[in-house]
């Protein structure tokens, strides 16, 4: 599959500009991991974009309905089954099994706490966010309630890493994409 055919697909289920850039963060990062892990950075990108497919029009159905359409827009078994795992123990009962599974599983709810983060900062970005900025976020239960810290924590486990490296690693991952992501946003 083409990237341009995963965004269509994604613009098809999602209208609102929170999806859309939630979906393109998420791609970003994942095309982040792949490349420093040697992996193959479409695939990855692929699977991050498409992977709340069904979240805006089906929240209830989360990570159920996006087997029938994707299944109706041809998209391969592989590629759905990693995006169900992302859900794994809330939506879905697949576990992440390969490391870009469990990757999207630990960076999904992340990703959301950190643009949360950034929105705070009078930059209103990430690329001067520090570690010890989103550390003290992510203690507040408070802020960006809606991000799962147990499903993250539990992401970091999965990995074998370190709470503060998968923090760090992602703020880093949002930086490559965040200027990319701002202009596709504003056409």
């Amino acid at each position: 599959m083409k990237r341009e055919e995963a965004l269509e697909i994604l613009k098809k289920y999602n209208k609102e500009e929170f999806h859309i850039r939630h979906a393109l963060t998420v791609e970003g990062v994942m095309r982040y991991f792949a490349k420093e892990l040697g992996e193959d950075e479409d695939y990855w990108g692929i699977v991050g974009l498409l992977h709340d497919i069904d979240f805006e029009l089906y929240p209830e159905e989360h990570c159920k309905k996006c087997v029938e359409l994707l299944k109706e827009n041809n998209v391969e078994e592989s590629i759905i089954k990693s995006i169900c795992s992302h859900g794994y123990g809330i939506c879905s009962d697949i576990k992440p099994e390969h490391i870009m599974e469990k990757i999207l599983f630990a960076t999904d709810e992340l990703t959301g706490l950190i643009w949360a983060a950034a929105k705070m900062r009078p930059s209103k970005s990430v690329q001067d966010m520090e570690l010890s900025s989103i550390k003290k976020k992510f203690k507040d239960k408070k802020f960006a309630a809606g991000c799962s810290r147990e499903t993250i924590k539990q992401g970091a486990e999965m990995l074998g890493w370190e709470l503060d490296e998968l923090l760090e690693k992602t703020i880093i991952a949002m930086r490559e994409d965040e200027e990319k992501i701002d202009k596709m946003m504003e056409n």
